[in-house]
């Protein structure tokens, strides 16, 4: 289970653009963070900040409460780009089946994941000539196949009809027991059901962060108010 993680005081620049200005967050160990906000406010980029792809102008990310290095955060982090495909050309299964074993994970692990997903159908065919859903769903199985206690996933369910996110969304819940997440997400209603706490980011800076009724009070709005009502009051 990951502990004490912090992302400390991060800002990027691109040129003369600010992307993210002093973002700084602490994790609760088991929980799955929403980071939400518009396409550009900085989402993808604090994503690749933290798990070391883009360097950083200033801040840092820590645990109990020493420095991260970039080099050493692939042991603790778990990053799943938005529409990545990799392998595209190999059948699915073989796609499966190399990560499973990189990870050590046994074969019923994987065909617990195949059969939650639905991927029984897809499993002879190359990633590349899957629908968008099912290769989001390939992506996922790989995502939870990894053994990293902290999962960040770029747009998880994109791609997806309400009945799958919401089987998703449980999956997810399950894995929470040895896992932490944060989960970059554009459609707020979905976000609402899934997170356990939202992260707010507009602009490249940190609006707020908390539970839903912890930002709900911090905007004065009604205990029934959506995470929807509550962003826009905070912007």
């Amino acid at each position: 289970m990951l502990d004490e993680f912090s992302v400390v005081g991060i800002s990027k620049n691109f040129g003369s653009s600010q992307i993210l200005s002093d973002v700084s967050f602490t994790l609760i160990p088991g929980e799955i963070l929403g980071l939400i906000g518009p396409n550009g406010a900085g989402k993808t980029t604090l994503l690749e900040c933290i798990v070391g792809l883009l360097s950083v102008d200033s801040g840092t990310v820590q645990m109990r409460p020493e420095i991260i290095s970039a080099k050493n955060r692939k042991h603790i982090f778990w990053y799943q780009p938005d529409d990545i495909l990799p392998f595209a050309r190999q059948k699915v299964s073989t796609t499966l089946s190399f990560f499973r074993k990189v990870h050590g994970r046994g074969p019923n692990e994987l065909q617990l994941l195949v059969d939650r997903l639905e991927l029984t159908s897809m499993l002879a065919k190359p990633l590349q000539a899957l629908s968008k859903g099912f290769r989001r769903r390939v992506l996922l199985a790989l995502a939870l196949l990894s053994i990293q206690p902290l999962l960040l996933l770029d747009e998880p369910f994109d791609g997806f009809d309400l009945r799958q996110s919401l089987s998703v969304m449980d999956l997810l819940r399950e894995s929470r027991a040895d896992r932490t997440m944060i989960l970059s997400i554009h459609q707020l209603t979905e976000a609402e059901k899934i997170c356990d706490r939202f992260l707010l980011l507009d602009e490249g800076r940190v609006l707020g962060i908390g539970t839903l009724h912890e930002l709900r009070s911090l905007t004065g709005l009604s205990p029934q108010a959506t995470l929807e009502e509550v962003f826009l009051a905070i912007t």
